[in-house]
């Protein structure tokens, strides 16, 4: 039981690990993006509809791919910036590609629910594109971005499992290596009820910040 308690233990702190740094790169990659498509749409503070389609293929086609493939395609990648293949370290770059995107659609679907109406109430108070993205678009679209970081968190815990599987550690690595494979179900049982947990305990902080921001309005 003790070496069981250890395996899952540092398994779980390879996944946290996982997991956060990929959030971050994602959102830093995603964010910008989500912001320009939403500002650069039809029907945006700033329509660009050439710069808008372009970003939005270059989106869908990333959205688009399996994320077992496109961790594969992007081993060349991790071995030019980390000097390997697998690892924790390694994964985190094609995490991070993987959830980027995605990001990208739910930062824009986040700001697109923004009410026109106070958007035009700030640029006839004579608010710049900018201010209104910053002081009124990002704001009342807040609740609904912490929703799609946490939906982000949750996907990644996912991808970090299958990570697992082509050498990256963490719980997937765990339950296939040490549980599936030595037939340990034991060993299994525990990776995916550490799974659980985590996805249930950032689901719930997710529903708790929504509904503070939310009361504090």
């Amino acid at each position: 039981m003790s070496q069981i308690l250890i395996l899952v233990r540092e398994a779980s702190l390879q996944t946290l690990e996982m997991v956060f740094f990929s959030t971050v790169i994602s959102l830093v990659l995603g964010f910008p993006v989500g912001g320009l498509l939403y500002v650069t749409n039809p029907g945006g503070i700033s329509p660009r509809p050439v710069l808008n389609r372009i970003l939005s293929r270059i989106v869908n086609v990333l959205r688009s791919f399996p994320f077992i493939i496109l961790m594969i395609i992007l081993f060349p990648l991790s071995k030019l910036i980390l000097g390997t293949r697998i690892g924790t370290e390694a994964a985190i770059i094609p995490l991070s590609i993987a959830a980027a995107p995605f990001v990208a659609r739910i930062i824009e679907t986040a700001l697109s629910e923004v009410d026109p109406g106070m958007i035009q109430a700030a640029r006839a108070m004579g608010s710049t594109d900018w201010q209104i993205i910053c002081k009124v678009v990002i704001p009342e679209a807040f609740p609904s971005i912490i929703s799609g970081i946490t939906l982000t968190v949750i996907n990644l815990i996912g991808y970090s499992a299958m990570a697992g599987t082509i050498g990256a550690g963490g719980l997937g690595d765990l339950a296939i290596r040490y549980g599936y494979q030595r037939f340990r179900t034991d060993v299994t049982f525990a990776a995916v009820i550490v799974i659980l947990v985590l996805v249930e305990l950032v689901q719930f902080v997710g529903t708790f910040l929504v509904n503070k921001i939310i009361s504090r309005r």
